[in-house]
């Protein structure tokens, strides 16, 4: 018992003398250091720092998929349509499978994704959780379209105009599946009017 008090006693000295240090910080620097540890979209990854427009796509691309995931799940247990159904479990299976890709390509860069939807997909599930029926199929077809077409312009964009290899080669992959997405949920909406 007496060997593990002194060995915490030393423990604490050791971490006393540390924080103690004789050079004296100026505010700048110590402001400098700490805004640093924060930044979260700024750490450095094994291969650098990763550029800003990239940890952004990552996080829009992100929240885009969990809206998708979460508003496919809530079409399986709503909608009436067989179209809109077989729908949703796609966005469900295929977005799924794009998140857990991306959560780990932004785990290994230091990108801090986010755990919920924003406040405006938030709104987007409430809204349509308010529904049934037709109208739940029509404003679901709808968001998924204009979803779609933004998704895929981020998609392109991140490919196209990246800094991060693998970021654009996720982008470049996924693009072609969510064009295919859109191409359907377009005939599914042609076919409701």
């Amino acid at each position: 018992m007496k060997k593990l008090s002194y060995l915490t006693m030393i423990v604490l000295a050791a971490f006393a003398f540390q924080g103690c240090s004789n050079e004296a910080k100026d505010s700048k620097e110590t402001a400098d250091s700490l805004n640093e540890a924060k930044d979260t979209t700024a750490n450095t990854a094994s291969a650098g720092m990763v550029d800003k427009m990239d940890a952004d796509f990552s996080t829009e691309a992100a929240v885009g998929g969990m809206a998708e995931v979460e508003l496919g799940k809530m079409a399986l247990a709503k909608s009436s349509h067989a179209k809109v159904k077989e729908f949703a479990n796609m966005m469900v299976n295929d977005h799924g499978k794009a998140n857990e890709e991306l959560k780990m390509i932004a785990a290994n860069k230091q990108i801090a994704l986010p755990m919920a939807l924003d406040e405006k997909h938030q709104k987007m599930a409430d809204d349509l959780n308010a529904l049934s029926g037709r109208d739940f199929d029509k404003k679901y077809v709808d968001d998924m379209v204009d979803g779609h077409k933004k998704t895929l312009d981020l998609m392109e964009k991140e490919a196209k105009d990246g800094k991060d290899a693998e970021l654009k080669a996720f982008a470049a992959k996924t693009a072609p599946i969510v064009k295919a997405h859109l191409d359907m949920i377009q005939k599914i909406q042609d076919s409701m009017k």
